[in-house]
């Protein structure tokens, strides 16, 4: 172990973590072209290769250190949990197929473990703390064999060093990765996964050994579970964990200084932890959380010794900010440590590249915005300041105050119209009838099968109508040439569904880019982006849209694209809107108001398209609400206020119908049990749930809360290429239907089809049919 007092020093100004995916998407389309055959391994190794070179020339162009371990090596193919997964040797059994002698699995291996093959399902995956970033959660049990099976995070440290860099390897902490785990098939009941980490230990010692000899100076642990009052575990039991853990690690003869990384939150009870720990560096979120008050002796003696990295920049959101109160906070951090750093408040993965890469935004709101470079150049700004004083900023300061006013007074930001409506809603707006007495009207007015079957709205997004919108954009079709293709998609779609049997129909979406952008830029106060792209999960990218202003709706959205729907079939048509909440958490939003405040604008634009589709005759509306259960505080404290507010954007947007008029909405990996009180509150008729990837686990929470409204848990898990099998869609029917009353049951597939090719889907959901007749059939026979 290095001595701390001849320690390389940790770097003034440094990011948590940086976007790995391309500014154009090169490692998504590298990834897929892997997948396809089109290339093969050392072709993408190279890709990759190539991107990692490009982002540290870039961190050190934009100000961060080459050789004071300032940039750090976060780059994964798919999933930095599944990258620690595989580092460790904790591939569960289904797989032990794809491992090596050593314990490896190699590129294609890799990829299977995350996307599934055969029978043979991929690992869970479920959102990353409260971003829209999905990991795979890894399967623990007292099986698993820990071995240092993958020298990978060594190899690119190796590789940077070679190039010139000194770089940081990071990799998911041992408390984070346990906790971010669930108990594998072979476990018994009641196994925690965090009681294995005696044995996985060892093996993150000998990672940091051998990071040591190739001459890594730091590390990083990423430990964000240590901020979250969600997790499972008891939070007695994380903390000595978090006290095992670092004192091990902390204690071992050969390793890199090490900086723990605790995102998303303020450290709070596991702070004096971390402190009487032997790390070197701790890390603050003071975005989300702020400056520790209140010390005890010991623990306000230890921080003294240790740098404390201040999370100023905002890692989560894309607003310039007010660097003259980042620059306050860092000042006042120098009060518990002489030794401060700056930094990113989470990785940079959750934003764009580069905001000088946006042609199309107004330059006014241009000046607003920071995205990942920006916000690395605001980082080496306040790292210089730190160095050379205030004055040495004061420019760039200056200027960032000047944004923020003029941000303040443009127009459109309020808009005295939209602020008296919401301020004259009363509680009637937010209530409808009875659950009984709907749900006798929507028979009636339905007249649905036992077991209904229906999709959760979109159909694949072929490359014809891709290319047909591009046209559009670009010119090359007129408006009326775009209609025409877009109903002709719609009616291959319908027809389908019709031949097929599904009983509720959707239209497709064809026109939709996007569930968010798609009315982000029918919507006033938003704005969209051209180049923009995050990463969502694996290979999967999407655009935020900018939430500047104050929301309302200038004219319908969806009204005719529904209609003309219903008007190729007798069946009954699920208009399709994206819910209040899940618009602001997929998109970059506002923060000079409560995002309460906002989502009740949200929601009254939704409430006026819901209103026009049901005068148009459609008597299903989906209001989807995804996003519900990742935008829920990781402190419990706010918890109430939140779902007070996201539960009442909701019904402010689907309260005003008839009821006959069935609402449905639909959740995925938002862990049901965890905040089934709120989606009883939502009060819709219908919820439909991801629920194929955990063979239905979540119907045993549904049984044990007695929920009563209609349920539609996931059969097809749309993530994954894999096809269900006609027995397999039975079994996980049949276990439903084992704990919730079959008159409540939908059948659908765990999500939009959007990303999915049309032969794999035309077998799903034939399967899916099939499978639903046989189980009606038998229930009808026990009759």
């Amino acid at each position: 172990m290095t001595d701390t007092s001849t320690r390389t020093a940790f770097p003034v100004g440094t990011i948590i973590g940086y976007p790995r995916i391309g500014r154009r998407r090169e490692l998504k389309k590298a990834v897929e072209s892997f997948w396809a055959g089109s290339i093969d391994a050392d072709q993408l190794e190279a890709t990759a290769a190539s991107l990692r070179a490009e982002t540290r020339e870039r961190l050190a162009a934009l100000g961060l250190g080459r050789d004071d371990a300032a940039i750090p090596e976060t780059f994964s193919y798919y999933d930095q949990v599944l990258d620690a997964a595989v580092t460790v040797g904790a591939v569960p059994s289904r797989f032990a197929g794809l491992v090596g002698p050593n314990g490896a699995v190699d590129l294609a291996g890799y990829f299977t473990i995350a996307r599934g093959e055969g029978d043979n399902p991929p690992l869970e995956m479920t959102k990353w703390f409260d971003s829209n970033y999905h990991y795979l959660v890894p399967e623990i049990g007292p099986e698993t064999r820990f071995r240092l099976a993958s020298d990978r995070i060594v190899r690119q440290f190796e590789e940077a060093r070679d190039a010139g860099f000194v770089t940081r390897p990071v990799i998911v902490g041992p408390v984070t990765f346990l906790l971010l785990s669930k108990a594998s098939d072979e476990a018994p009941d009641g196994f925690r996964p965090l009681s294995r980490l005696a044995d996985l230990l060892p093996v993150y010692r000998e990672l940091l050994a051998r990071l040591a000899a190739a001459g890594a100076p730091w590390v990083q642990l990423d430990e964000p579970a240590l901020v979250s009052e969600s997790i499972e575990d008891e939070r007695a039991d994380v903390l000595e964990a978090t006290r095992r853990a670092y004192a091990e690690l902390g204690s071992a003869a050969e390793r890199p200084a090490l900086f723990v990384a605790a995102p998303y939150g303020s450290l709070d009870d596991a702070l004096p932890v971390l402190a009487a720990s032997r790390i070197e560096a701790i890390a603050l979120d003071l975005v989300r959380g702020s400056i520790p008050t209140g010390l005890d002796a010991a623990t306000a003696e230890a921080l003294a010794t240790r740098t404390l990295v201040g999370g100023v920049i905002d890692g989560h959101n894309i607003w310039r900010g007010d660097l003259e109160r980042a620059f306050g906070a860092l000042t006042e951090l120098l009060s518990l440590s002489p030794d401060v750093a700056v930094s990113t408040s989470t990785s940079l993965l959750h934003v764009p590249h580069d905001v000088d890469d946006e042609p199309d935004l107004d330059p006014r709101l241009k000046s607003w915005l920071a995205f990942a470079d920006q916000k690395v150049a605001q980082v080496a700004t306040l790292a210089r300041g730190l160095v050379d004083g205030h004055e040495a900023i004061q420019a760039e300061l200056s200027a960032a105050t000047a944004a923020l006013a003029d941000r303040a007074g443009a127009p459109g930001v309020r808009v005295p119209a939209v602020r008296e409506r919401e301020a004259a809603l009363t509680r009637a707006d937010f209530r409808r009838g009875h659950y009984e007495d709907r749900l006798a009207a929507q028979e009636a007015a339905l007249g649905l099968p036992f077991l209904p079957t229906t999709t959760i709205g979109s159909f694949p997004q072929t490359s014809d109508i891709r290319r047909a919108r591009a046209q559009l954009a670009a010119g090359a079709l007129t408006e009326a040439e775009y209609l025409a293709r877009m109903q002709a998609e719609i009616k291959r779609v319908v027809d389908l569904q019709e031949e097929i049997g599904i009983d509720v129909i959707v239209h497709g979406e064809p026109e939709r880019n996007d569930m968010v952008q798609y009315f982000a830029e029918n919507l006033d106060g938003f704005a969209v982006t051209k180049n923009g792209w995050v990463q969502s999960y694996g290979s999967r990218c999407t655009r935020p849209s900018i939430l500047w202003g104050d929301v309302s709706r200038p004219k319908p959205i969806t009204v005719d694209w529904s209609t003309y729907t219903q008007s190729l079939t007798s069946k009954p048509v699920k208009g399709m809107l994206t819910g209040p909440v899940t618009i602001l958490a997929w998109s970059f939003v506002r923060d000079d108001q409560p995002l309460g405040e906002t989502a009740r604008q949200v929601a009254l634009a939704l409430r006026d398209e819901i209103a026009d589709l049901e005068a148009a005759g459609i008597r299903v509306v989906q209001v989807d609400e995804p996003a519900l259960r990742e935008l829920l505080p990781l402190k419990r404290a706010a918890q109430a206020d939140y779902l007070e507010w996201s539960v009442g954007s909701f019904r402010l947007a689907t309260s005003g119908v008839a009821d006959a008029t069935q609402i449905h909405t639909h959740l995925c990996y938002s862990e049901f049990g965890v905040v089934i009180d709120a989606i009883r509150n939502l009060d819709a008729d219908v919820t439909s749930i991801e629920a194929a990837r955990s063979r239905m686990e979540v119907v045993h929470d549904i049984q044990r809360s007695g929920f009563e409204h209609g349920i539609g848990p996931g059969v097809y898990d749309i993530h994954s290429p894999r096809v269900p099998s006609v027995a397999e869609v039975t079994e996980l029917l049949q276990t439903a239907l084992g704990a919730i009353p079959g008159r409540q049951l939908w059948v659908n597939p765990d999500c939009g089809l959007k990303t999915r090719g049309y032969d794999e889907t035309v077998a799903s959901l034939r399967n899916i049919v099939e499978a639903t007749r046989g189980v009606r059939a038998s229930a009808a026979a026990r009759l």
